[in-house]
C-alpha cells in the first residue's frame, strides 16, 4: 500500500459526524495545512447539498413514501435510506422510522449490538438496523463523500483517526474499530474525544500553546456532547527542556448529554401545551423531542434568535389543521439547561440515585442524575491522587486536598455553545478551588465546538508521524480478568473470584504484556463466560497483579463475554493449562490470548461479544 497523502480525522458523533484532513506533504513542523470536508447529503427528497456536518441520523422510508430518485446521491442511485440532514428533519415528523443515538447503543452492553434493534420503539412493519450497521452507514457515507471529492487520493489509502469517548470500554472500542474497518479504514487508529479536542486547541494556537500552559498545570477537559459527558485530566510537565502532556485520568461512562437535554426541553414545551388544553401522546412527544433538538441547536448557534417555532403533527386525518404549534424561547432553553443540568454543587456532592421499578422498558441506560456538575465533582474527587506517581510532575496539590485541582479548563461539545453553560461550569469549579484556597482555573479559549474533535483527530494523525507535540497516556484504565477459585460445592455459595491485571493503567498502544510465570486453567469445547473489570484509580497494579479483594469503587465490571472456545481435538470441557498474553493494538483496542502449556494453539478472547471466538 502506498504512503498516505492525508491524515483524515473522523468525529463519529452521537448527533453529528464530521471529517477533517491534513495534507501531510504541505505541513512544516507546527504549521499545518488543514481543511474540513463539505459532505454532500440529502436535505430534502431529490435535493443534495454539501454541509460541514453530517447529522448522525438515518431515515428508513416506507416503500411507497418517496418517488424514484428522491434518495439518489452523487455516488449512488440505489440507496433506500437517507443519512444526514433530510433524515433528521423528516424523522422529526415520523420518529418511528428514525435511527438516532446509534453511538450510545453501540456501547450498551445490555443489548446485542449486532442485532437489528433500531429504531428501538418502531412497530414490526418498520425495517430496523443494528447499532453496528448504523455506525457503518455513517462511515461509508463519509468514505463516499471523500472519494468523490478526492478521487486521486482514495480513502482506503489514507491514515484514518476515528474518535471515541474516553470512557468507551474494550467492547465498544472493538465494535467501533470493526465498523471503521468494514467502511474501508485500512490504516485506522482510535483516539479519545477529549484528547482530540485538546489536539485541536494546540493546532489552532500555531505553537503559542506553550505560552498558555506551564509545568505543574492540570488541564481539565469537559466534553458534553450529544450522548455522553466525558471528563479527562491532562498534566503538563517538563522533561529535557520540553513541555510534555500526559493524560492521567478519564471519567466513567456517563450517558448524559444533548439527548437528555432535548427530552427535558420537550417535556417543558409539553407542559405549556397541556396548560393550554393540548395533551400529547407518546408518538407526538417523540416528534417534539426531535423538534426541540433542532430548536436547541438553532438557539445555541445564533445568539440573535429569541425563539424558534415548533410544529407537532397530529396523528389523525386532519394532518394540517390538527397540528399543534408552540415555540421554544431562549429563556426556556437557558432555564431548563442551567437549572436542570448545571445546578450549583459542592465538591462533596455526588450523583443522586433513585429507586427503580422492577420492570422497565428496554432502552439506553441513561444516568439517573442529570446534574453534570455533580458528576464532575465525583470525578475530580475520585482522581485526587492521579498525579501522585507521575514522574517529573511538580504537583501543587496540598496534602489535605479533597479533589485534584485543575488549573485550566477546556470545554468541548455543542452544549457549550451557550456561554452561560460554560460560565456556570467554570464558576462551579472555581468555587470548589476557592474553598481550598487554590487559584482559580483559567479558561483555554478558542475551541471550535462543532469541529474540534474531527480537526484534532486529523492533527493527531500528523503528530503520530513524529511532528508536533503528542499527549502521552496509553490505556485510560487498568484492565482485569476474573479468575474463578477452585472450591468444593457449598449450597448457595458461588466460588470466589480473583481479579488478574492484564493491562496496567497507561499501557501504550502497540505494546504487549505476557504473564510467563503464571498458568491458569482454560475450559474449551463448552460454553463458558469471561468476566472483565476496569479501574481508573488503581495505578500501582502491574501485569500479573492478582487481587483477592477490592473496594466497590475501585473496580467496575465490564461486559461479560459468553463463548465456546474450540476444543481442536481435545475433549469438550477439558481444562487446558495456559499462559495469558495481553496486547494493546496500534488501533487502541485490547486483545487477550491464551497459549497452551503443551502446544502451538492460541485462543483469542475477543472483547466484542461475538457468538464465538476465533482461533
Amino acid at each position: 500500500m502506498s504512503e498516505p497523502a492525508f491524515s483524515i480525522g473522523i468525529d463519529l458523533g452521537t448527533t453529528h459526524c464530521a471529517l477533517s484532513y491534513v495534507d501531510l506533504a504541505a505541513c512544516d513542523g507546527e504549521q499545518v495545512s488543514q481543511q474540513v470536508l463539505s459532505i454532500p447529503q440529502l436535505t430534502a427528497p431529490g435535493s443534495v447539498e454539501s454541509l460541514g456536518l453530517l447529522p448522525s441520523f438515518i431515515y428508513l422510508p416506507h416503500a411507497s413514501e418517496l418517488a424514484s430518485g428522491d434518495l439518489s446521491l452523487p455516488w449512488t442511485a440505489e440507496q433506500d435510506y437517507a443519512v444526514g440532514e433530510m433524515a433528521r428533519s423528516r424523522g422529526a415528523a415520523t420518529p418511528i422510522r428514525l435511527v438516532a443515538s446509534a453511538k450510545s447503543w453501540l456501547c450498551h452492553a445490555g443489548v446485542d449490538r449486532r442485532a437489528a434493534i433500531l429504531p428501538n420503539d418502531a412497530p414490526p412493519e418498520v425495517a430496523r438496523l443494528s447499532p453496528l450497521e448504523a455506525s457503518l452507514r455513517y462511515l461509508s457515507h463519509l468514505r463516499a463523500a471523500w472519494d468523490t471529492a478526492q478521487p486521486q487520493a482514495p480513502f482506503v489509502e489514507q491514515e484514518i483517526v476515528v474518535t471515541i469517548p474516553a470512557s468507551f470500554d474494550p467492547a465498544a472500542r472493538e465494535l467501533t474499530a470493526e465498523a471503521a474497518r468494514a467502511a474501508g479504514c485500512e490504516r485506522m487508529i482510535l483516539l479519545e474525544e477529549p484528547q482530540a479536542a485538546l489536539y485541536s486547541w494546540i493546532e489552532k494556537s500555531g505553537g503559542n500553546w506553550r505560552k498558555q500552559v506551564q509545568p505543574g498545570d492540570i488541564i481539565l477537559v469537559v466534553d458534553v456532547g450529544g450522548g455522553t459527558s466525558d471528563f479527562s485530566l491532562i498534566a503538563v510537565l517538563e522533561r529535557a527542556g520540553n513541555l510534555e502532556l500526559h493524560r492521567v485520568a478519564v471519567g466513567e461512562h456517563i450517558l448524559l448529554g444533548g439527548d437528555n437535554m432535548d427530552l427535558a426541553l420537550a417535556y417543558a414545551v409539553a407542559g405549556k401545551l397541556a396548560a393550554q388544553g393540548s395533551k400529547l401522546d407518546a408518538w407526538q412527544l417523540r416528534a417534539l423531542t426531535h423538534a426541540c433538538r433542532a430548536a436547541k441547536e438553532a438557539l445555541l448557534g445564533d445568539a440573535e434568535l429569541a425563539s424558534v417555532p415548533l410544529v407537532i403533527a397530529s396523528r389523525g386525518a386532519r394532518l394540517i389543521g390538527g397540528s399543534l404549534r408552540s415555540e421554544l424561547t431562549r429563556d426556556e432553553l437557558t432555564a431548563t439547561l442551567i437549572d436542570g443540568f448545571f445546578p450549583p454543587a459542592a465538591i462533596g456532592d455526588r450523583p443522586q440515585g433513585r429507586g427503580r421499578g422492577g420492570l422497565t422498558q428496554l432502552g439506553l441506560p441513561y444516568a439517573q442524575d442529570a446534574a453534570v456538575t455533580r458528576h464532575l465533582a465525583a470525578f475530580l474527587s475520585r482522581q485526587v491522587a492521579a498525579t501522585a506517581d507521575l514522574e517529573g510532575f511538580s504537583s501543587r496539590l496540598p496534602a489535605d486536598a479533597r479533589f485534584l485541582h485543575p488549573t485550566a479548563v477546556l470545554f468541548n461539545g455543542g452544549v457549550f455553545k451557550s456561554a452561560l453553560l460554560a460560565e456556570r461550569t467554570l464558576a462551579t469549579i472555581n468555587s470548589w478551588l476557592a474553598a481550598e484556597d487554590a487559584s482559580a482555573a483559567r479558561l483555554l479559549a478558542g475551541a471550535d465546538l462543532d469541529l474540534a474533535v474531527a480537526r484534532g483527530a486529523a492533527y493527531y494523525g500528523y503528530v503520530r508521524r513524529g511532528q508536533g507535540v503528542r499527549i502521552r497516556g496509553g490505556t485510560a484504565r487498568a484492565y482485569y480478568v476474573a479468575v474463578e477459585s477452585v472450591m468444593p460445592a457449598v449450597p448457595g455459595m458461588e466460588p470466589p473470584v480473583q481479579a488478574l491485571c492484564l493491562a496496567p493503567f497507561g499501557m501504550e498502544e502497540g505494546s504487549e504484556a505476557a504473564l510467563p510465570a503464571m498458568e491458569f486453567g482454560l475450559v474449551v469445547g463448552e460454553q463458558v463466560r469471561f468476566r472483565f473489570f476496569g479501574s481508573s484509580v488503581r495505578r500501582q497494579d502491574e501485569v500479573g497483579t492478582l487481587l483477592e479483594e477490592w473496594e466497590p469503587d475501585e473496580l467496575q465490571e465490564l461486559d461479560e463475554i459468553q463463548t465456546t472456545l474450540p476444543a481442536d481435538g481435545r475433549v469438550a470441557g477439558e481444562v487446558v493449562r495456559v499462559r495469558l498474553h495481553a496486547r494493546v493494538t496500534e488501533a487502541g483496542t485490547l486483545e487477550l490470548e491464551a497459549l497452551p502449556h503443551d502446544g502451538a494453539q492460541r485462543w483469542k478472547v475477543e472483547f466484542d461479544v461475538r457468538a464465538g471466538a476465533d482461533d
